[in-house]
């Protein structure tokens, strides 16, 4: 029985369920699964969490567009998330989500701890927001006038707000990096963290008032916690902080914070920070993994809607397999760093480590077994210098997998592996069983041959395990050890195999035709043609009704925001020769001083109605792509009739 070497807890980011996951995420969530294997596997005692981050604008934004409750939308995706997981065998021991009550009390005595300790005060938010991160910025953070983390256009924004004293935390922070280079790897992303903090930092703003999507702040209820505060104290809610400690005291602090490079700021600045704080340990690593790109760009959810190459999971697994596909992502890329996605590499890898290398080598020994000793594993009766070779590579294997997986190098570790499939296959070559066995007299040596493949691919069977755990069970299963738990100390010895009754079955990686797999993946993964996805109408009208609309075209001539309601812009726009006041909720796409001169549609008919004291007569026409509202604009004159 293994040895308990003590807790070790690991944990993903908690998604955003804005709508489903692409294999970005999948990549971060194999990764964590990974390690927590191996790391149960050798020993340890491991907590291992993921979860969802569901608060936040958009989030009400996009549950308003459909006409449901925010979380009846989040549901619905969620359950959408627990069932990929649950597809791709992820081992996680607590799924923690924002808007259970578990989180919802513990993240109100955190924020009064804080309060308490002198470090959160009530302000004015003034910045440019973006909603899509649920981010503030400054006009020198952005890059090219849009968010430096996503790309996106941002809105002014002002409201009254709580604030963290994050500038209290600064000189803290900077001696966290400086003196302790471990915290946060790369060592690229640490020099950036570093970077930012002596740029200075300003207090942060952690409550927002203008929606409601969110965890009420304890002593103001018309505030909600802003979203920052709210998701990163999930890794300590989770085991039960402040008011159920017994899973905090065994395993916080952390050992591994897995996150995806653009959160690096986030978890280590503001969460360092809050717990300095609050008074309690900081967690003992973050490490910042890299992006999947397609095309030269990070895999998101807009491209996996749009497809550039087949990127849900669900189709890869349901094609190859969940091994497959999880040894693909851990050996392909090199951790911390951004790697190319496409179907070709992934069949190539697939192919040649997978279906070549791996499942020849255990069809080959399972074949040879069976038809040179009745399917009955031999005991070794010979030894010369290329079967020490072979024993020296296979027992020597799973130290250097430790040694690359405590540097959170997978593709590495999986290396130290293939070098043993490698070595086991050449091995086969160089003794030639099926010219031993036409030779009576040369028994004893294929019996050795026979005994020294079997242990080296029991000895596989377990360095695998933690990133092809399916695979692993049925490698064993052929082998005859289907009565065998893995144990990983057993990986280091190799006289531990004799008299089991190994049974070919069916080829653990089929060989992929590439040519023709590429060709129907495209076609999986093709855009429809636009006439064949219907489009969600509104009720059939007839033409008379279409004609009791007077629609023209208008000139905007100014624009400013309303006085009393921070969503509407009061709009005076030209008409020929009439200018009137048309207010549009547009606020938060749209900046004022961009839509004077704007040639726009007008429904010019439209009975005048009063919004917040101000009189508006007409509406403009915009389009909206669910995320964003476009102008709809004309070049033609102002005052014309559109028809």
């Amino acid at each position: 029985m293994t040895n308990k070497k003590g807790t070790y807890y690991i944990t993903t980011p908690i998604y955003y369920p804005s709508s489903n996951l692409h294999i970005g995420h999948t990549y971060c969530t194999v990764m964590a699964d990974a390690m927590a294997r191996f790391k149960r596997l050798s020993g340890y005692d491991v907590r291992f969490l993921t979860g969802t981050d569901e608060h936040g604008q958009k989030i009400q934004t996009l549950a308003d567009a459909k006409g449901i409750t925010p979380q009846a939308y989040v549901d619905e995706i969620v359950d959408g998330i627990k069932k990929l997981w649950a597809t791709m065998e992820i081992s996680y021991d607590d799924f923690i989500r924002t808007t259970e009550p578990r989180h919802v009390e513990r993240v109100q005595k955190l924020f009064m701890q804080m309060y308490e300790n002198g470090d959160i005060y009530k302000g004015e938010y003034e910045g440019l927001y973006c909603t899509p991160c649920e981010s503030f910025w400054t006009e020198s953070q952005l890059v090219d006038g849009k968010c430096p983390d996503c790309g996106r256009p941002v809105q002014p924004a002002k409201e009254e707000a709580y604030f963290f004293k994050l500038s209290k935390y600064a000189d803290k922070l900077l001696d966290l990096f400086e003196n302790n280079p471990e915290f946060l790897q790369p060592d690229t992303r640490r020099n950036e963290m570093i970077a930012f903090v002596k740029q200075g930092l300003e207090d942060l703003c952690i409550s927002r008032s203008t929606f409601d999507w969110g965890i009420p702040v304890p002593i103001d209820e018309k505030h909600v916690i802003y979203v920052w505060l709210d998701a990163l104290s999930n890794y300590i809610t989770a085991l039960g902080y402040p008011d159920d400690t017994e899973l905090y005291d065994k395993y916080w602090p952390a050992n591994v914070h897995l996150v995806g490079k653009e959160i690096v700021r986030f978890h280590t600045i503001i969460w360092p920070a809050m717990l300095m704080s609050a008074g309690l340990p900081l967690p003992k690593q973050v490490l910042g993994h890299g992006w999947l790109l397609l095309g030269g760009e990070k895999v998101s959810k807009s491209k996996a809607a749009k497809g550039a190459d087949v990127i849900d999971p669900v189709v890869l697994i349901d094609r190859y397999g969940i091994d497959a596909l999880k040894y693909f992502l851990l050996r392909e890329y090199t951790f911390g760093q951004d790697g190319v996605f496409t179907n070709e590499v992934m069949l190539k890898r697939m192919n040649y480590d997978l279906a070549n290398d791996l499942g020849n080598l255990v069809s080959r020994t399972v074949s040879m077994i069976e038809k040179y000793n009745g399917g009955v594993v031999p005991e070794a009766k010979t030894n010369d210098a290329i079967d020490d070779d072979l024993k020296a590579v296979a027992t020597g294997a799973a130290s250097k997998v430790e040694a690359q997986m405590d540097k959170f190098a997978f593709n590495m570790a999986l290396e130290e592996i293939w070098i043993l499939v490698r070595r086991a296959n050449k091995y086969i070559d160089e003794k030639a069983p099926w010219v031993l066995a036409k030779d009576s007299e040369k028994k004893a040596e294929l019996d050795t041959v026979l005994k020294n493949l079997a242990e080296a691919i029991r000895i596989i069977s377990i360095l695998i395990y933690p990133f092809m755990h399916t695979t692993s069970k049925e490698i064993r299963k052929q082998m005859g050890l289907w009565y065998s738990d893995v144990v990983w100390e057993d990986a280091f010895e190799f006289e531990m195999m004799y008299g089991e009754q190994v049974k070919k079955g069916d080829a653990i990686f089929p060989r992929i035709d590439i040519e023709k797999e590429l060709e129907e993946l495209q076609s999986l993964n093709k855009p429809a043609e636009p006439e064949s996805i219907p489009l969600e109408l509104k009720p059939e009208i007839v033409y008379e009704d279409f004609d009791k609309l007077d629609l023209r075209v208008g000139q905007i001539i100014k624009a400013e925001k309303h006085p009393k309601a921070d969503k509407l812009l009061v709009f005076q726009v030209k008409m020929g020769t009439e200018l009137r006041q048309i207010i549009s909720g547009v606020a938060e796409h749209f900046k004022p001083e961009e839509m004077v001169g704007k040639k726009v549609i007008v429904v010019a008919n439209l009975k005048p109605r009063a919004l917040r004291g101000l009189e508006s007569k007409g509406m403009i026409l915009f389009a909206d792509n669910g995320e964003k509202l476009e102008i709809v604009t004309t070049e033609a004159p102002d005052g014309e009739a559109v028809s």
